[in-house]
Protein backbone atom coordinates (compact mmCIF):
# COMPACT_ATOMS: atom_id res chain seq x y z
CA UNK A 1 0.00 0.00 0.00
CA UNK A 2 0.84 3.76 -0.88
CA UNK A 3 2.66 5.59 2.24
CA UNK A 4 0.01 7.42 4.01
CA UNK A 5 -2.84 5.70 3.27
CA UNK A 6 -3.38 4.43 6.77
CA UNK A 7 -3.42 8.15 8.11
CA UNK A 8 -6.11 9.09 5.44
CA UNK A 9 -8.68 5.99 6.08
CA UNK A 10 -7.99 6.77 9.92
CA UNK A 11 -9.07 10.42 8.67
CA UNK A 12 -11.76 9.32 6.72
CA UNK A 13 -13.29 7.35 9.75
CA UNK A 14 -12.98 10.33 12.17
CA UNK A 15 -14.80 13.02 9.95
CA UNK A 16 -17.25 10.72 8.48
CA UNK A 17 -17.55 7.52 11.50
CA UNK A 18 -20.35 9.34 13.05
CA UNK A 19 -22.55 10.30 10.33
CA UNK A 20 -21.98 6.73 8.68
CA UNK A 21 -22.98 5.05 12.36
CA UNK A 22 -26.24 6.69 11.91
CA UNK A 23 -27.43 5.49 8.75
CA UNK A 24 -26.03 2.05 9.85
CA UNK A 25 -28.22 2.77 13.49
CA UNK A 26 -31.51 3.16 11.08
CA UNK A 27 -30.57 0.34 9.06
CA UNK A 28 -30.14 -2.34 12.12
CA UNK A 29 -32.41 -0.72 14.43
CA UNK A 30 -29.77 -1.59 17.32
CA UNK A 31 -26.43 0.37 18.49
CA UNK A 32 -24.41 -2.98 18.69
CA UNK A 33 -25.70 -4.32 15.27
CA UNK A 34 -25.09 -0.99 13.68
CA UNK A 35 -21.68 -0.82 15.09
CA UNK A 36 -21.09 -4.38 13.60
CA UNK A 37 -22.30 -3.20 10.08
CA UNK A 38 -20.55 -0.09 10.23
CA UNK A 39 -17.24 -2.16 11.45
CA UNK A 40 -17.64 -4.93 8.51
CA UNK A 41 -18.45 -2.00 5.81
CA UNK A 42 -15.22 -0.16 7.18
CA UNK A 43 -13.32 -3.43 6.37
CA UNK A 44 -14.51 -3.69 2.71
CA UNK A 45 -13.65 -0.12 2.32
CA UNK A 46 -9.94 -0.20 3.57
CA UNK A 47 -9.25 -3.07 1.34
CA UNK A 48 -10.35 -0.73 -1.25
CA UNK A 49 -8.95 2.56 -0.03
CA UNK A 50 -6.54 3.05 -2.78
CA UNK A 51 -9.17 2.57 -5.27
CA UNK A 52 -12.03 4.69 -3.69
CA UNK A 53 -10.33 7.41 -1.32
CA UNK A 54 -11.26 10.34 -3.18
CA UNK A 55 -14.86 8.86 -3.29
CA UNK A 56 -15.19 6.55 -0.32
CA UNK A 57 -18.60 7.90 1.39
CA UNK A 58 -20.55 6.90 -1.00
CA UNK A 59 -18.95 3.64 -1.17
CA UNK A 60 -18.94 3.22 2.16
CA UNK A 61 -22.93 3.80 2.03
CA UNK A 62 -23.67 1.79 -0.72
CA UNK A 63 -21.56 -1.39 1.25
CA UNK A 64 -23.75 -0.77 4.64
CA UNK A 65 -27.02 -0.49 2.53
CA UNK A 66 -26.58 -3.98 0.52
CA UNK A 67 -24.89 -5.98 3.56
CA UNK A 68 -28.04 -4.72 5.51
CA UNK A 69 -30.06 -6.10 2.74
CA UNK A 70 -28.52 -9.59 2.55
CA UNK A 71 -28.66 -9.78 6.20
CA UNK A 72 -32.38 -9.30 6.23
CA UNK A 73 -32.70 -11.89 3.75
CA UNK A 74 -30.71 -14.27 5.59
CA UNK A 75 -32.83 -13.79 8.94
CA UNK A 76 -36.48 -14.98 9.36
CA UNK A 77 -38.82 -12.13 9.14
CA UNK A 78 -40.22 -12.70 12.50
CA UNK A 79 -37.15 -12.53 15.30
CA UNK A 80 -37.51 -11.47 19.27
CA UNK A 81 -34.53 -8.78 19.88
CA UNK A 82 -33.58 -9.29 23.30
CA UNK A 83 -32.90 -6.22 25.47
CA UNK A 84 -31.60 -5.35 28.66
CA UNK A 85 -34.05 -2.37 29.88
CA UNK A 86 -36.87 -1.69 28.51
CA UNK A 87 -37.43 1.92 27.40
CA UNK A 88 -38.41 4.57 29.08
CA UNK A 89 -42.01 6.40 28.40
CA UNK A 90 -42.00 10.23 28.64
CA UNK A 91 -44.67 11.32 31.81
CA UNK A 92 -46.93 13.50 30.27
CA UNK A 93 -49.61 12.89 27.84
CA UNK A 94 -48.39 15.09 25.08
CA UNK A 95 -44.70 14.30 25.40
CA UNK A 96 -45.20 10.53 25.85
CA UNK A 97 -47.52 10.51 22.44
CA UNK A 98 -44.71 11.59 20.65
CA UNK A 99 -42.19 9.43 21.86
CA UNK A 100 -44.52 6.37 21.66
CA UNK A 101 -45.35 7.48 17.88
CA UNK A 102 -41.77 6.96 17.39
CA UNK A 103 -41.60 3.50 19.26
CA UNK A 104 -44.75 2.27 17.06
CA UNK A 105 -42.72 3.71 13.94
CA UNK A 106 -39.80 1.86 14.77
CA UNK A 107 -41.43 -1.07 15.21
CA UNK A 108 -43.45 -1.12 12.02
CA UNK A 109 -40.54 -0.30 10.41
CA UNK A 110 -38.57 -3.68 11.50
CA UNK A 111 -41.83 -5.36 9.84
CA UNK A 112 -41.09 -3.77 6.35
CA UNK A 113 -39.12 -5.78 3.77
CA UNK A 114 -35.77 -5.23 3.58
CA UNK A 115 -35.60 -3.17 0.11
CA UNK A 116 -38.73 -1.13 1.17
CA UNK A 117 -36.88 -0.03 4.37
CA UNK A 118 -33.42 0.72 2.96
CA UNK A 119 -35.58 2.80 0.64
CA UNK A 120 -36.97 4.93 3.37
CA UNK A 121 -34.07 5.23 5.18
CA UNK A 122 -32.38 6.54 1.80
CA UNK A 123 -35.08 9.10 1.17
CA UNK A 124 -35.99 10.20 4.24
CA UNK A 125 -33.20 9.79 6.30
CA UNK A 126 -30.80 10.68 3.99
CA UNK A 127 -32.79 12.75 1.80
CA UNK A 128 -31.51 11.15 -1.46
CA UNK A 129 -33.82 11.86 -4.42
CA UNK A 130 -35.29 9.08 -6.08
CA UNK A 131 -32.82 8.59 -8.74
CA UNK A 132 -29.87 9.02 -6.35
CA UNK A 133 -31.47 6.05 -3.67
CA UNK A 134 -31.97 4.15 -7.46
CA UNK A 135 -28.30 4.53 -8.36
CA UNK A 136 -27.30 3.46 -4.57
CA UNK A 137 -29.69 0.13 -4.81
CA UNK A 138 -28.58 -0.65 -8.14
CA UNK A 139 -32.18 -0.24 -9.72
CA UNK A 140 -34.74 1.84 -12.28
CA UNK A 141 -36.43 5.09 -10.49
CA UNK A 142 -39.81 3.64 -10.79
CA UNK A 143 -38.74 0.59 -8.62
CA UNK A 144 -38.00 3.11 -5.88
CA UNK A 145 -40.77 5.14 -6.03
CA UNK A 146 -43.36 1.93 -5.93
CA UNK A 147 -41.50 0.42 -2.89
CA UNK A 148 -41.87 3.63 -0.87
CA UNK A 149 -45.49 4.34 -1.69
CA UNK A 150 -45.92 0.89 -0.87
CA UNK A 151 -44.03 1.26 2.31
CA UNK A 152 -45.49 4.23 3.48
CA UNK A 153 -49.22 2.76 2.75
CA UNK A 154 -48.04 -0.35 4.65
CA UNK A 155 -46.60 2.34 7.79
CA UNK A 156 -50.17 3.97 7.60
CA UNK A 157 -51.88 0.71 8.00
CA UNK A 158 -49.53 -0.24 10.99
CA UNK A 159 -49.56 2.84 12.90
CA UNK A 160 -53.08 4.50 11.70
CA UNK A 161 -51.41 8.06 13.62
CA UNK A 162 -48.58 8.15 11.38
CA UNK A 163 -50.63 10.68 8.93
CA UNK A 164 -50.96 12.87 11.68
CA UNK A 165 -47.42 12.69 12.95
CA UNK A 166 -44.87 15.62 12.34
CA UNK A 167 -42.91 12.88 10.78
CA UNK A 168 -45.78 12.15 8.44
CA UNK A 169 -45.33 15.60 7.73
CA UNK A 170 -41.55 15.48 6.62
CA UNK A 171 -42.67 12.64 4.62
CA UNK A 172 -44.92 14.95 2.62
CA UNK A 173 -42.79 17.67 1.63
Amino acid sequence: MIEGTDGEFTAFVNERGDALLRVAYALAGSQHAAEDLLQNALAKAYARWPRIRGDAEPYVRRILYHDQVSGWRRLSRRREVPVADLPERAGGRDSGHDSDLRLLLRDALRELPPRQRAVLTLRYLEDLSVEQTAAVLGCRSGTVASQASRALARLRELVPAFDDSPIAAEVKR
